[in-house]
């Protein structure tokens, strides 16, 4: 019997093997979209990540092997894949003990950390979110889809060529900022431009997250704070004691200027992203009584966090997108160390935003910011996130073509 294009799986590859908002929707989004049995969800390990609202995931190399021989469609998910790595995947996977104990050891040995992340994957990648095609030989369609590489012209040249060559080998690539696009046309790659799949959380998952709403420590939330709270999350390289200080006076100035209340949430738990002892800090500095901590790692418990907020503030880009799907105000605030350096957020709400949303702002502006985002208004952010979906189906659509 011949195979016909609707009982070839797909595979979908991403970093949901490890606990980040963004990566653990991107199958959610692609699965939705493509409406077919036939799905496979790979990772660099295996793991189930169905306890945080995520799927089970197979490591890439077994699922290489076993479908070597079978025709198969493969999707690069989503996310910053372009700049990751072998060393930060690894580190990444590991629990958060192993991790800090191996990222103290290793960090500033970048050969000894890659010989180690290599043997710890079983790869020889540089770049081991990016696949060349000739990993699966009957591969039917190849596809990037909205994948992001803001810092991809600071790569290691061997890092950046790999990329390339896989890039190269790929039937359809969307990337999803105006930077990225920029740097892969000047490397000759030629991609289409989409935004990130978060954009269509609303359209897709609306019931699922508005019941996630009505239940649990998110429902005693929203009583605590009748009036309304922040959303708030940073990344753990903000846990230093005078950038901590720093954001406590600025939420305390938001809370006294507006009544809402904060309430910390973790965006990702995997190493390198959000630490509870961080928020704990920080609260508890602030001046107000209106803070909390949400300890839900839960990915529609996150996404029902930030839709029924009054706006999102913090590092991640996601809880940005999130706040953007849901049509709220949101600001993303970035470390003084990076001042002058262009972020995936600055990229990414530069070619998506709506016109007067703050894009990223000091952590001593941050009150200033939260005041401006609170003024756009809300028909147009509302407008911008039905075009924003809308785009993102069209261009899914076409990055697709021939898998359904």
């Amino acid at each position: 019997m011949s195979t016909t294009a609707s009982t070839i799986p797909t595979v979908l590859f991403g970093a949901f093997d490890r606990h980040n908002v963004g990566d653990l929707l991107f199958p959610h989004v692609a699965a939705a979209l493509l409406g077919t049995k036939k799905l496979m969800f790979a990772g660099l390990a295996e793991g189930d990540l169905r306890c945080y609202g995520g799927h089970t995931v197979s490591a890439l190399g077994q699922l290489a092997a076993q479908l070597r021989d079978c025709p198969v469609n493969f999707i690069h998910a989503g996310g910053e894949l372009l700049t990751c790595n072998t060393w930060q995947a690894a580190a990444m996977l590991l629990p958060q003990d192993e991790a800090r104990k191996m990222i103290a050891r290793l960090d500033t040995h970048p050969q000894t950390a890659m010989r180690w992340a290599r043997r710890k994957l079983g790869v020889c990648a540089l770049a081991p979110y990016t696949v060349h095609r000739n990993l699966f030989p009957q591969a039917v369609r190849v596809v990037y889809n909205a994948v992001g590489g803001v810092d991809f012209d600071n790569n290691d040249p061997d890092m950046r060529e790999e990329v390339l060559h896989n890039l190269q080998s790929a039937d359809a690539i969307g990337v999803r900022d105006r930077q990225t696009q920029s740097l892969l046309a000047a490397a000759g790659i030629q991609t289409r431009l989409l935004p990130d799949p978060a954009v269509m959380v609303a359209e897709l998952f609306g019931a699922r997250i508005h019941a996630h709403a009505l239940a649990g420590d998110l429902a005693q939330i929203r009583q605590s704070f009748p009036q309304g709270y922040f959303a708030v999350q940073f990344s753990a390289d903000f846990g230093d004691d005078e950038t901590l200080e720093q954001i406590a006076a600025q939420l305390d100035q938001a809370v006294s200027a507006t009544g809402y209340g904060v309430v910390f949430f973790r965006a990702g738990a995997a190493p390198w992203h959000d630490d509870l002892a961080c928020y704990q800090r920080a609260a508890s500095i602030m001046r107000t009584s209106s803070a909390r901590i949400f300890t839900s790692l839960n990915l529609w418990d996150i996404c029902a966090l930030i839709a029924c907020s009054r706006a999102f503030c913090g590092s991640s880009l996601h809880g940005r997108i999130l706040a953007m799907a849901f049509a709220l105000p949101r600001i993303n605030f970035s470390h003084p160390a990076q001042a002058g350096r262009l972020t995936k957020q600055a990229s990414y709400a530069s070619t998506w935003d709506t016109p007067g949303m703050p894009v990223v702002t000091n952590v001593s502006h941050i009150a200033l910011a939260i005041d401006t985002a609170l003024a756009v208004d809300k028909d147009l952010c509302r407008q911008i996130s039905m075009d924003l979906a809308a785009c993102y189906r069209q261009e899914f659509d076409a990055l697709c073509a021939g898998i359904q």
